[in-house]
């Protein structure tokens, strides 16, 4: 085959990406009949589709072991392939859609809980003024769940202390986390500088991982005694009953703190702990006006923040 001929056969697929699609289903649904129940198509239907495939290309994707369909070496390098293709075609359909009706009727972000939750929330307002029509769907996420959302692509962007492989992201700041407890703890009792093994003799209050693959015994101080609790307000609300100590973003207890809720604690070492926080598309080039605009209040409120008065929450 020349090379202009090869070039035109690939502007003229002779397989679609319905036949991929039901290509795919077979492998992730586990056989023909239950890909068919989840394409809603007959099986003989997606039976057909993957005949037509092997066929055309003249090669065999599935090989019969007992009674499940098995990829072969080469169908494994299809699937992989078919899977890309079916992403990029949604991708490009979803994009085509945003661009043709205007701003999005809907955006979906997630926010890491040790971002300034009040900025996130002044920053909506605004938006809601320039498209009171957009809805907004807001995760409130920890640690894996937010990179879980970019991921798995159920939000347009994320704030997140991560950036997944395959990603590009920007840092927007830095958020410095100190230890506290209540002023009445045992630990601000000891009369000088705490060290690792004191916290370990006392309760660490610990925000749970949202995501799925979480890790239940990670923890930023070894011991036993722990309450892991599902957001941070609980954790800190705890904290300010005397329940235990935990480190905290300085910006998120400004007002605890100047109360007389919680005290730093003198620790010998590690007394701070600096966290970059990033803005992460899904996908840059496929964001649609409203996104990227948000966004851009996102960055423009990150950068006013030291304008605004101490102790905001």
């Amino acid at each position: 085959m020349t090379q202009k001929s090869e070039a035109q056969e690939g502007l003229n697929p002779r397989i679609t990406l319905e036949q991929w699609r039901c290509l795919v289903a077979v492998v992730d649904a586990g056989g023909y009949a239950q890909a068919a129940e989840m394409l809603h198509k007959s099986q003989s239907a997606v039976t057909y589709a993957v005949q037509k495939i092997e066929e055309l290309l003249d090669l065999k994707a599935f090989e019969i072991q007992g009674r499940k369909a098995v990829l072969t070496p080469t169908g494994q390098m299809l699937y992989r392939r078919a899977q890309v293709l079916l992403e990029d075609a949604g991708t490009m359909e979803r994009a085509a859609r945003k661009v043709s009706s205007g701003w999005e009727a809907e955006i979906t972000i997630a926010v890491e809980v040790v971002f300034p939750m009040w900025l996130v929330l002044d920053c909506l307002g605004r938006f809601g003024e320039e498209s009171p029509q957009t809805r907004i769907e807001l995760l409130e996420t920890v640690i894996g769940g937010t990179e879980e959302a970019l991921v798995s692509r159920r939000v347009d962007f994320a704030i997140s202390p991560t950036i997944p492989t395959g990603f590009a992201g920007e840092p927007l700041l830095t958020a410095r986390f100190i230890p506290v407890a209540h002023p009445d703890h045992p630990l601000h009792q000891l009369g000088r500088e705490i060290t690792a093994r004191d916290l370990r003799k006392h309760r660490h209050l610990v925000v749970r991982d949202s995501g799925s693959q979480r890790d239940r015994k990670s923890s930023t101080v070894e011991g036993e005694m722990r309450w892991t609790v599902s957001n941070m307000p609980t954790s800190i609300g705890a904290a300010c009953r005397g329940h235990g100590f935990a480190w905290f973003p300085e910006e998120k207890i400004r007002t605890e703190i100047s109360q007389g809720q919680l005290k730093a604690l003198a620790l010998r070492d590690g007394a701070e702990r600096l966290l970059q926080i990033f803005l992460v598309f899904t996908d840059r080039d496929g964001a649609g006006p409203g996104t990227l605009r948000l966004a851009q209040i996102i960055r423009d409120g990150v950068r006013n923040m030291a304008s605004l008065p101490a102790g905001r929450c």
